[in-house]
């Protein structure tokens, strides 16, 4: 009503007539005439009335509500840093099962990875990418890639992969959010490959945290978001997000048999395995001697190794690096990711902030040949960040033979093989330079025996690399599937290339 009272009025002001200044007689008869008794004033004509209450009701009418809201524009954010991982291997236990065991089956697309480098490094469940011959990675735009394993977890059941991207461009990443101070019963989205189908949306909230989760013989999962947003075979690896768009948790698992109760692993918790996962990868390269910790201001330096380029640098703990080069540091992971792909020589400029005090320090990579015992200081504790000291089984085959494997069974071998295989290792990434690269050996390929013991577990590599035949020979034996052949070579990283020789039926046993 206010509106139209207000509209009457200026229309009525509009609409007044313009009198000129009256005369003496005029003045007299007007006054003559306020003596006399009022008559009452006609309302506005109806048509007047009418024509303004249309005019009030169109612009009432020319606002309408937008259907954009903050779950649209969260997926719209998101989406293009969401990709799917498929590939095909042979599963006893499907990992999303975590009741009842199912019988053995082929599985394709096999699962969602979340992009956290412009250049292609993507992370997702370990269950997702273990064992697949060849990795296929499709991104929102439909573009599809083969990607490699760069470092892998399966305890936490985390890993690493990348893409290449073309040349001249680079891949969307996902905004980071935080779990620290999740709440129960707030808005959260998942995003992944349900069921094959790609990008598939599901909205829910977070019913639950801190949940310790039993989902097969050998995985157990402690400290797990639990959510009613429908996470389905495919979700894994995928993101769960709040409603801002940032990444809060990774699927992992749906509680089998059950409605409305799905698992995802927090996003602080993932960044922490994530982080240590490409400082292992980048020590394989080049060393520089720090750890860090991630804090509100960026990634400071809790421990720096005596004699270190770090140390050399000048560096010390307490310090906060705030930049690598152009790249701002907000966290730990900035830190590693600004190191991958950079090689042993190389000079960084760090932007770094002492006692309040910014400053400027060249930082010269060291060669991992040149890395002496580590000497730490005492009393100083260890943080996630920090590379292990003691090699792992899959970076001592890594070091010596160059290659990361899974192991697969009989069922997945081709058919022409299963009679006199039982299994074997498949080559899910290949060392460039190493022995294995030397001799020809390419991801996909299922290495099934060295010398003459069959591999079909990372234990029979360890043991062989073990034993006095492999290291006083001056050539190694060694025998691959590829495809529906049998093939063998011989290792000798001092040796010229010597290309894989086909054996076919005539395959030497073991």
């Amino acid at each position: 009503m206010e509106i139209l009272e207000k509209v009457l009025d200026e229309h009525e002001k509009k609409n007044a007539p313009v009198s000129e200044k009256p005369t003496a007689e005029e003045t007299v008869a007007k006054n003559a005439k306020m003596a006399e008794p009022a008559e009452e004033t006609a309302p506005p004509a109806p048509q007047v009335v009418e024509k303004v209450v249309e005019k009030v009701v169109e612009k009432v009418v020319e606002t309408p509500v937008s259907r954009e809201d903050a779950i649209v524009q969260a997926i719209r954010n998101a989406r293009g840093a969401v990709v799917n991982i498929r590939g095909e291997k042979y599963l006893k236990q499907a990992p999303f099962d975590a009741t009842h065991p199912t019988d053995p089956q082929h599985v394709n697309g096999m699962g969602t990875g979340v992009l956290i480098d412009p250049r292609g490094y993507i992370v997702t469940n370990y269950h997702v990418v273990d064992g697949i011959r060849e990795i296929h990675v499709t991104t929102s735009d439909t573009k599809s890639y083969v990607a490699s394993i760069l470092e892998r977890d399966e305890e936490t059941d985390l890993a690493i992969i990348k893409i290449e991207p073309e040349k001249g461009t680079s891949f969307q990443t996902i905004h980071l959010g935080t779990s620290s101070d999740l709440m129960t019963g707030e808005t959260v989205i998942a995003v992944g490959n349900a069921f094959g189908y790609e990008h598939t949306v599901t909205k829910g909230i977070i019913s639950a945290l801190h949940r310790s989760v039993q989902v097969s013989d050998v995985q157990f999962y402690e400290d797990l978001i639990q959510t009613d947003a429908s996470i389905n075979p495919g979700n894994s690896g995928g993101p769960l997000l709040n409603i801002r768009g940032e990444m809060v948790g990774i699927n992992v698992a749906v509680r089998a048999g059950a409605q409305g109760i799905g698992f995802a692993i927090p996003v602080d918790r993932a960044l922490e395995v994530a982080t240590r996962l490409v400082a292992t990868h980048v020590a394989r390269t080049h060393w520089h001697g720090i750890q860090l910790e991630s804090t509100s201001q960026g990634a400071k330096i809790v421990q720096v190794e005596k004699n270190s380029p770090a140390d050399n640098a000048g560096l010390r703990p307490g310090d906060t690096i705030l930049a690598v080069g152009k790249n701002s540091v907000e966290n730990a992971m900035d830190f590693a990711r600004s190191l991958l792909e950079c090689q042993a020589g190389d000079s960084l400029e760090l932007r770094v902030l002492r006692n309040r005090q910014k400053a400027r320090v060249s930082l010269a990579l060291g060669a991992v040949a040149s890395h002496p015992k580590r000497e730490m200081a005492e009393n100083i504790p260890t943080f996630a960040e920090n590379v292990p000291l003691e090699q792992t089984p899959d970076e001592i085959v890594w070091e010596q033979i160059g290659v990361l494997v899974s192991p697969i069974s009989r069922d997945v071998l081709p058919d022409k093989l299963t009679k006199n295989y039982k299994g074997g290792l498949v080559v899910q990434n290949v060392r460039p330079g190493s022995p294995a690269a030397r001799k020809g050996i390419k991801k996909g390929d299922i290495l099934l025996g060295i010398l003459r013991w069959e591999t079909l577990s990372m234990d029979n590599v360890l043991f062989v690399l073990n034993q006095d035949d492999f290291q006083q020979a001056e050539k190694v034996k060694f025998l691959i599937a590829r495809k529906d052949s049998v093939m063998y070579g011989y290792l000798n990283p001092v040796r010229e290339k010597e290309y894989l020789t086909t054996a076919g039926a005539n395959a030497p046993k073991r």
